[in-house]
């Protein structure tokens, strides 16, 4: 697949001119991207795990706005387009940043270009107005921190179908990146006390006790902990 990801750079160049507008050479790479290649957004079934592993997005032509975003910053990087992620909530995008403009794009939805005000809006609406926007949410993230929230994303894919052991493998492997995420380690710790295996839960709970003592959910640990104490 990384071959593949080479191939669609290949084709890019064909069409690429190093020396023109970033809008111009961002314009031709979502014509092949999204027309040629046919990749899309998943809408109709946005919570299938294959959305979430690049191989079978790339397989597919189908995923959801961060694995299309991370396929469509790879073939950027490959032809020198230097491009960036940008985690807002709720949607993953790309953009172009210099010195004078951003110029974002959203994969998810065919490359369309988004200025700032539809992002805005964008947020506005998926949170009914709850969440106030804030400029950070245009920042650009790092590696890390996409790969962190892929991660989340298929974490919330298999606690939907209640599969507490393809979760406990999301998280040990969040918890590698991350190894502070506190939310992450009581999340084991209460899928450890599903599975039976009340050592590792109490091991995680206390930590996650130890971490966040005025958690909103602390009293819910330590009811779990008395029970097994008990």
């Amino acid at each position: 697949y990384l071959d593949k990801l080479d191939s669609l750079a290949e084709a890019a160049k064909a069409t690429d001119d190093v020396h023109a507008d970033p809008l111009a050479r961002m314009t031709r790479l979502n014509h092949l991207l999204f027309e040629e290649q046919g990749f899309h957004g998943n809408a109709d079934n946005y919570f299938d795990a294959r959305n979430s592993f690049l191989n079978e997005v790339m397989h597919r032509r189908v995923g959801i706005p961060i694995t299309l975003s991370v396929i469509y910053l790879e073939v950027a990087r490959r032809i020198g387009l230097k491009l960036y992620g940008v985690g807002m909530p709720g949607h993953f995008i790309v953009k172009y940043k210099d010195d004078e403009r951003e110029i974002f794009v959203d994969p998810f939805h065919g490359g369309r270009l988004l200025a700032e005000d539809r992002c805005r809006e964008m947020i506005a609406e998926m949170y009914n107005g709850e969440m106030k926007f804030q400029p950070a949410f245009l920042h650009a993230v790092t590696g890390k921190q996409i790969l962190f929230r892929m991660l989340q994303n298929l974490k919330a894919v298999y606690a939907r179908a209640t599969d507490h052991h393809k979760m406990l493998g999301i998280i040990e492997r969040m918890l590698l990146i991350k190894p502070d995420a506190v939310t992450e380690i009581r999340d084991r710790g209460l899928i450890y006390f599903a599975r039976g295996q009340y050592g590792e839960a109490r091991t995680d709970l206390e930590e996650y006790l130890r971490l966040s003592p005025l958690a909103e959910d602390a009293a819910q640990a330590v009811f779990i902990l008395l029970s097994q104490k008990a």
